[in-house]
C-alpha cells in the first residue's frame, strides 16, 4: 500500500509541475514544494526536513558546485558577442553569403553556428529574429515561419546532436558516462545533418504551399534594425567562436591526456578521476579564452564593459538555479522508496535494450518539465548510475549513451509549455496558433523520430 501511494505521489508531482511550470510558475519554487508533495504522500513526511536538506539541496548544491562555472561564462560569452555585434555580423554574413534564395537556410546555419559556438538559444533568437524578419519581409515570405526557422538552428542539432557542441545538454551527460564532449562522433554527426536537411524541406514546403500569403500585414514586435552601430568585421566575428571550439578539441583530445592527474585520487579531490571531469575542464578553458577572444577583438565596440558582463553574469543566475532545483528534484524522487518500481518499469519498457529505455526516460521527463536540461538532469540523477551499469553489462558504447541521451533531451522539451518556445514566440510577435505547429514539426516530431530510429538501430548492434 506504502509503495501505491508514493508512486501516485511522484505521478501527482510530475504532473503538477508541467502543469504549474505552464501556467508561469518558477521552477525554483515549484521543485523543492513539489519534491516534497511527494514525500508526504508517499508516507515519509516525518523525514521530511532531513530528506530537504540532506537530499534535495545537497543534489542541487552539487549540481551548481559542478556546472556553475559553465553557465556563468557561458552567459558572459554570449552577452559580449551580443553588445559588440559580433552574433549580428555573424548572422548577417551567412545571410548575405547565401542570399535570398537560400532565405531558410542561411537563417537556420546563421543559429547554428553561434549556438554551436556556446551562445545560449535565447540570445541567438533575439539576435537572428530583427535579420529574418527583414529578410523574409524582403522576399515576401509569411513571418509565420520564421519561428520554426529559428527553432531548427538553435533548439535541435546544434544544441544536441553535433560532436564538441558548446551546450549545456552535450556536458552533462559526461559526468555519468565518463565520456566527453564529442561522444559518438559519427552518430551524433549523421542524426544532425538529417534534423536539419528534414527540417529545412519541411519549412521549405510549407512556405511554397503558402508562399502566395506574402510577409502579411498588421504584424506586432516588428523589429527596427540599427545600422548606426559599425558591425566587427566577418572575420573579427567568427573568431571568438573558432577559439572556443578549437581549444575545446585541443584541452579535450590533447592538453588534459598530457597532464598528470594521478593527484584527483586523494581525498581532498574526492576521489575524483580526470574522465569525469575532462569535458568541464575544457569548457571552462575554451570558454575563457573565448571571452578573451571577443573582448581583445571587440574592446572598443563596448559602451560599458563592466555593465556588459554584469549583465551577462546575472543572466547566469536563473538558468543555473532552475536546472539545480530541478536535479535536486530529480534526487528527491529518486530516494523514495516508491522510485524503485518507477525505475524498473522505465527500464523494463524496452527489457534489454537500455538505449531505447533511456530516450523514453529522457524524452518523457524533458517533455514534462518544458525543459530539455531539466529532464536530461532528473532522467539521468535518478537513472544515470544504472544506465552506466547496463552499458557495462551489455557491452554498450557509453558514448553510445551520452550522445542518444543527448538527443533525446531535445524532442519532448518543446512542448507548447517549453519556456524557449513561449519567448521565441514572443520575441517574434507571434502565438501558439500562428507558428506552434511547424515548430513542434522541425524541434519535435523530427528530432524525436530520428532519435528512436537510432537507438533502435544501435540496439542491434551490441
Amino acid at each position: 500500500m506504502a509503495e501505491i501511494f508514493g508512486v501516485s505521489g511522484i505521478i501527482i508531482s510530475l504532473v503538477l509541475l508541467m502543469y504549474l511550470a505552464y501556467r508561469g510558475i518558477s521552477v525554483i519554487i515549484l521543485a523543492p514544494v513539489l519534491a516534497m508533495l511527494a514525500v508526504l504522500i508517499a508516507s515519509e513526511g516525518t523525514q521530511m526536513l532531513g530528506i530537504y536538506t540532506q537530499i534535495f539541496m545537497q543534489k542541487m548544491g552539487g549540481f551548481i558546485i559542478k556546472y556553475f562555472p559553465i553557465f556563468l561564462l557561458g552567459a558572459i560569452f554570449g552577452k559580449l558577442m551580443e553588445d559588440s555585434g559580433s552574433a549580428r555580423a555573424i548572422a548577417r554574413s551567412i545571410i548575405r553569403t547565401l542570399g535570398q534564395k537560400h532565405a531558410v537556410l542561411s537563417i537556420v546555419l546563421a543559429c547554428g553556428v553561434l549556438t554551436y559556438g556556446g551562445v545560449s538559444a535565447f540570445v541567438v533568437a533575439f539576435t537572428v529574429y530583427p535579420l529574418a524578419a527583414a529578410l523574409f519581409r524582403e522576399v515576401n515570405l509569411p513571418k509565420r515561419y520564421i519561428p520554426a526557422t529559428i527553432a531548427l538552428g538553435a533548439f535541435t542539432f546544434t544544441m544536441t546532436c553535433l560532436p564538441g557542441t558548446m551546450q549545456i545538454h552535450n556536458i552533462i551527460p559526461t559526468n555519468y558516462f565518463g565520456t566527453d564532449a564529442y561522444a559518438a562522433p559519427v552518430i551524433g554527426l549523421s542524426a544532425g545533418i538529417i534534423i536539419m536537411i528534414l527540417g529545412l524541406i519541411w519549412i521549405n514546403s510549407r512556405l511554397n504551399k503558402y508562399a502566395n500569403e506574402g510577409y502579411g500585414e498588421n504584424h506586432t514586435h516588428e523589429p527596427e534594425i540599427d545600422n548606426s552601430m559599425l558591425l566587427p568585421s566577418a572575420l573579427m566575428a567568427f573568431m571568438p567562436v573558432i577559439v572556443v571550439v578549437l581549444v575545446n578539441y585541443l584541452m579535450t583530445w590533447h592538453i588534459i591526456p598530457s597532464w598528470d592527474t594521478n593527484y584527483l585520487s586523494e581525498d581532498k579531490f574526492g576521489g575524483s578521476s580526470v574522465s569525469s571531469l575532462r569535458g568541464i575542464w575544457s569548457m571552462i578553458v575554451a570558454l575563457l579564452c573565448a571571452i578573451v577572444t571577443v573582448v581583445l577583438v571587440n574592446f572598443k565596440k563596448f559602451k560599458d564593459l563592466n555593465q556588459t558582463m554584469t549583465q551577462g553574469a546575472m543572466g547566469s543566475m536563473l538558468p543555473t538555479f532552475n536546472t539545480g532545483s530541478e536535479v535536486g528534484y530529480g534526487g528527491t524522487i529518486a530516494a523514495l522508496g516508491a522510485f524503485v518500481l518507477v525505475k524498473d518499469a522505465v527500464i523494463n519498457i524496452a527489457p534489454g535494450y537500455p538505449l531505447i529505455s533511456e530516450v523514453v526516460a529522457v524524452n518523457v521527463l524533458a517533455g514534462i518539465t518544458g525543459s530539455a536540461s531539466g529532464g536530461l538532469t532528473i532522467a539521468l540523477e535518478a537513472l544515470g548510475q544504472t544506465y552506466a551499469q547496463l552499458a557495462q553489462q551489455y557491452g554498450i558504447d557509453p558514448g553510445w549513451m551520452h550522445r542518444l541521451a543527448s538527443m533525446a533531451s531535445g524532442g519532448f522539451d518543446t512542448l507548447p509549455h517549453n519556456g524557449a518556445v513561449i519567448t521565441l514566440l514572443t520575441i517574434c510577435g507571434l502565438s501558439h496558433r500562428q507558428s506552434y505547429k511547424d515548430i513542434a514539426m522541425v524541434s519535435l516530431a523530427i528530432p524525436v523520430s530520428i532519435t528512436f530510429a537510432f537507438a533502435f538501430i544501435l540496439s542491434f548492434f551490441f
